[in-house]
């Protein structure tokens, strides 16, 4: 138990501790020749793993692959040959948030950049693997992915109290999801009362709904790793997610729709029906799936745990959502 506790407490070290700073650098600006060049002239005291691309103000604006960098012509800018969408790591970052960028991504090494994106260094996986190594030669790469398991997952409770005091808080929010989705069911009883085909798809709208809001938060979580949550970071997220749980809703619309007027064909469905379900799900799954992606960055905004959070409150919002899109739609289209 205390090898293991040591071993966390070097994975929460900074990542700028365990970082090279002599790195292949470039000018955006330069011919491949002219890189070539400087680089002879100036060349790095460690192995060359990647080229970066760096302007004036040090800031990164691209990688050139080492393939890449040595089979195009001398001629050639490297503005038009570097890779433009580098994944970086936030000079906040851990070792333990390096771990999980090299497990994920399956590179040979990571830039490290500051708040402005002006590239500090670089985490390689020599580097790092070596690290671990001079802290514990015996330990297993299973009992490290082991730890990087609880670090993800944050289940290392001391007691059943505590788990519980930091779960249950948050699980009031599916409570009174679904205390106000049964008041919302009472207020449109006379639109159910009308189409009993409308009660009958409820459980199928709330379900494509909270299952693309789940998809998203889960996919926020794995995004968060290691980066500090913004809100312009978060803007364009969200813009993505909107266009993604459109298309989601549209495909999971239509197939629903199908199937209701070939399943319900013998009581004649009204069109209208079909529409109200077709626009529910539409409308469910895209805020849904907006939600999903929103509430994790902004828990992480406001320095809460999103992992143990972030579930809760998007179901129950798009619970609700999606209810109230459905019902209001039936309202207006089946008087």
């Amino acid at each position: 138990m205390r090898e293991a506790a040591s071993v966390k407490d070097h994975l929460n070290d900074s990542v700028t501790q365990h970082m090279r700073t002599d790195f292949a650098r470039i000018h955006v600006n330069q011919t491949i020749g002219e890189a070539l060049a400087w680089i002879r002239e100036f060349p790095p005291e460690g192995r060359i793993l990647y080229f970066y691309v760096l302007d004036d103000d040090h800031h990164l604006k691209g990688v050139v692959p080492t393939r890449r960098f040595l089979l195009n012509s001398p001629e050639k800018r490297i503005g038009d040959v570097m890779v433009t969408n580098v994944i970086t790591v936030p000079e906040a970052a851990s070792v333990l948030d390096a771990c999980e960028f090299f497990t994920l991504h399956h590179l040979l090494a990571f830039p490290v950049v500051d708040a402005e994106k002006r590239m500090i260094g670089i985490v390689d996986v020599e580097l790092y693997t070596n690290e671990l190594n001079d802290i514990e030669g015996n330990l297993r790469h299973d009992e490290l992915f082991q730890l990087i398991g609880v670090h993800l997952s944050d289940s290392e409770q001391a007691s059943p109290v505590l788990s519980f005091k930091k779960r249950f808080p948050w699980l009031l929010a599916n409570i009174g999801g679904g205390i106000l989705a049964a008041f919302l069911s009472g207020i449109f009883e006379a639109e159910l009362q009308k189409v009993v085909a409308l009660a009958m798809f409820i459980p199928v709208v709330l379900a494509l709904a909270e299952s693309v809001s789940i998809q998203s938060v889960s996919l926020a979580l794995q995004a968060l790793h290691g980066q500090n949550a913004t809100l312009g970071s978060l803007l364009k997220k969200l813009r993505s997610e909107t266009t993604t749980g459109l298309f989601l809703g549209l495909a999971c619309g239509l197939t629903v729709g199908v199937v209701a007027v070939i399943w319900l064909r013998h009581i004649r469905v009204n069109i209208r029906v079909v529409i109200c379900l077709l626009g529910g799900i539409v409308g469910g799954v895209t805020f849904a799936a907006v939600v999903g992606m929103a509430i994790p960055n902004l828990l992480r905004l406001f320095r809460r745990d999103p992992q143990v959070a972030a579930g809760p409150i998007a179901l129950a919002a798009a619970d609700m959502a999606t209810l109230l899109i459905y019902f209001t739609l039936a309202r207006w289209l089946l008087r």
